[in-house]
């Protein structure tokens, strides 16, 4: 199964070589990677004899599982951008901590990867092993679908030079920086960061080096403004203003 997966992978890419020629996107490369993950025999649960004898095959079937290290050994040399995606979204919610303080810690490492010249991700055993449901991660992306293709619909290759493995480096070096900013557990320290980190994501999945750019400069410059502020207000300060900001809701 992983052959052919792959085997399509290649084709794909041979046909799309043209400077101009279109890429998959965030969401059509997810659901092609969680179709071959569900269609593989272990990720089923167990059945009963009796249940086995009557099932027939259903690749989204509830129940199937995977690992980390699954989705990892599956994706090609976009994996980073797609990685980083993956861990940003649960940060994007305003006024949630612990979560983005904990998925903080592998987007860390992410970048520091790709700092120092990394071509994939590299995952520890613990880590790679970790399972999630399939079906579980189709809803996410179902109810996220919408809000991701709105980005791509603008999002085209462009100034690949900035996407390309000479500009990793100095992707992955600012892409720490935000990463820190999710770490800290303030106000408004996740939200803005990890819109710059998605949009940095989605800009590698698709080559575009416009939306890397821009990611870069939100993920980048916001840390800065808000750190700026709590040194002027204190946390007292910027606590008054998250009140007055819920209130408004």
């Amino acid at each position: 199964m992983d052959g052919a997966f792959m085997a399509d992978a290649a084709a794909a890419n041979e046909r799309g070589s043209g400077p101009r020629a279109s890429m998959k996107g965030v969401t059509e490369l997810l659901r092609d990677i969680l179709d071959d993950l569900a269609q593989t025999p272990q990720s089923r649960p167990p059945m009963t004899p009796s249940a086995a004898a009557d099932a027939r095959p259903d690749p989204v079937a509830a129940g199937a599982t995977a690992s980390l290290g699954d989705v990892i050994d599956r994706l090609d040399e976009r994996g980073f951008g797609l990685l980083f995606f993956l861990l940003a979204l649960p940060c994007i919610p305003p006024f949630v901590y612990v979560l983005p303080q904990i998925v903080s810690l592998p987007m860390l490492g992410l970048s520091g990867q790709m700092a120092m010249g990394r071509k994939s991700p590299w995952f520890p055993e613990s880590i790679r092993k970790r399972t999630f449901s399939i079906d579980e991660f189709r809803k996410v992306l179902d109810r996220m679908e919408k809000y991701i293709r709105f980005v791509e619909r603008f999002s085209h290759p462009r100034l690949r030079a900035v996407t390309g493995h000479g500009a990793s480096r100095a992707i992955g070096g600012l892409l720490a920086i935000p990463s820190i900013s999710i770490l800290v557990p303030l106000i408004g320290t996740n939200t803005v960061p990890s819109i710059g980190i998605a949009c940095v994501s989605l800009g590698l999945i698709s080559r575009d080096g416009v939306l890397v750019i821009i990611g870069l400069l939100i993920g980048v410059l916001w840390p800065i403004l808000l750190f700026g502020v709590i040194a002027f207000l204190g946390v007292e300060g910027l606590t008054m203003v998250k009140e007055w900001l819920l209130s408004q809701f």
